[in-house]
């Protein structure tokens, strides 16, 4: 099992944003904490906004925070979100579906089994969970002003 780029980026944001809560950020920011192309980052920020997980404003002097705390955010609610829209295996595709061996294979309800758990585990973990007194985390997600810029 891989969680997507989208994914994966989905919940860098949400940890960069969750380790600054106090502190309206920008994609910029996200990007370059997170090594990822910035286009990237927003397309992620546009979905999380969308899916109520945070709060953008445009201009000058907006930016990016938390529309939740982050004992509020769940991570496997998070994943789901971005991950549904994959089905995890031909035969999870419905009408699509056109496995010759559905009628009598027994792997998708093993598979089901397996992402139940997967998800399981997940559902019991918070944003908060990742990011609360992770010093570490705080440490490599540090705001840096851009490259070229005058400090």
């Amino acid at each position: 099992m891989r969680l997507t780029t989208r994914t994966n980026l989905a919940m860098r944001t949400l940890m960069f944003c969750g380790v600054h809560p106090q502190k309206v950020v920008t994609k910029g920011e996200i990007s370059r904490a997170c090594h990822a192309k910035e286009t990237h980052i927003a397309q992620v920020v546009n979905l999380l906004s969308q899916k109520g997980y945070l709060k953008t404003t445009r201009g000058r002097g907006g930016g990016i925070l938390l529309a939740r705390t982050a004992s509020e955010i769940n991570v496997g609610e998070v994943i789901r979100a971005f991950e549904d829209t994959t089905a995890f295996a031909e035969c999870f595709q419905g009408a699509q579906n056109t496995c010759p061996l559905t009628p009598a294979c027994r792997l998708k309800s093993a598979l089901s089994v397996a992402l139940g758990a997967f998800y399981g585990a997940l559902d019991g973990l918070t944003l908060e969970d990742l990011v609360g007194g992770n010093s570490a985390l705080a440490d490599l997600l540090v705001l840096e002003p851009p490259a070229g810029a005058v400090a």
